[in-house]
């Protein structure tokens, strides 16, 4: 099977297949009422119970160049997409999360999503400017974006804390790619792992009590696919980091918020070789 979508509880140590697939698809979010995942692959978006019956697909409107940055509300009534149909480089939108016509949110592009602040009000994600890759945040009615990084090497993967105090993130600011945290006002910039591994897509758990990371080996400046990855959980802080199990896998393993709403255990997609 080329795509593996699994569940891992903290509590047992151990990973349920949901369901599997000859296809790609990648970045499994959770509905906040826990019956469901959403993930994407060839361009569109599916809804994926968590029994693993077979996954529908979810009405998106023209976007029909979904990319792996998507996620629900946490009311669960909105849908955020990254997709690049109607500009050729991708922009956010919000669509009703059972389906229908995309608004678009920003101006800016290319930009792609990945946080809901917890009021459900504001989106993070990171946009590229002048080939410049920063953390912003940016009203769901739209209007002008927040810059909160200036290009301080590469800022990407931005996931909004649950308490909303933190926005945390991974840069290259220091050489190799590691996670930092950031106040939603820009402010307060604070490093959280010093880890010999790439460190990409921090994703703090819905209780507060866990740091969930994808961690590359040292060498492995971006976010690449079909590699040897660990998933390593830490305390918010950093502190008490450990590898949880290691997976072939990478870009769409856990690009986006991937825990269920009660933190006992994340979604993840687990690969096999390209054949």
């Amino acid at each position: 099977m080329r795509s593996s979508v699994e569940i891992f509880d903290i509590t047992t140590g151990e990973a349920r297949v949901v369901w599997q697939t000859e296809r790609l698809v990648e970045a499994p979010n959770w509905s906040p009422d826990g019956k469901f995942l959403i993930i994407n692959g060839d361009g569109r978006l599916y809804r994926l119970g968590v029994d693993g019956a077979e996954p529908t697909e979810i009405d998106t409107g023209f976007a029909g160049q979904c990319n792996n940055d998507h996620g629900i509300s946490p009311d669960g009534n909105t849908l955020a997409i990254s997709d690049k149909t109607e500009f050729g480089k991708s922009a956010i939108y919000l669509l009703p999360s059972e389906g229908g016509a995309p608004r678009l949110v920003t101006g800016n592009l290319p930009s792609y999503w990945h946080g809901w602040s917890p009021d459900g009000r504001m989106l993070t994600y990171c946009g590229i400017r002048d080939q410049v890759f920063d953390i912003y945040t940016i009203s769901v009615d739209g209007g002008e974006e927040r810059r909160l990084t200036h290009g301080e090497g590469r800022n990407d993967g931005p996931d909004w804390s649950p308490d909303g105090a933190w926005i945390y993130f991974n840069s290259s600011r220091t050489g190799r790619m590691q996670i930092w945290r950031v106040r939603p006002d820009g402010s307060d910039v604070q490093r959280i792992t010093d880890s010999p591994y790439g460190d990409w897509f921090p994703h703090p758990s819905p209780d507060g009590r866990h740091l969930l990371v994808l961690s590359y080996d040292g060498d492995v400046f971006d976010h690449p696919r079909d590699l040897d990855v660990r998933l390593r959980l830490m305390d918010p802080e950093g502190g008490n980091a450990r590898v949880l199990f290691e997976l072939f896998g990478g870009q769409g393993t856990m690009n986006v918020p991937n825990w269920s709403p009660n933190g006992d255990a994340f979604a993840f997609v687990r690969y096999s070789p390209a054949s």
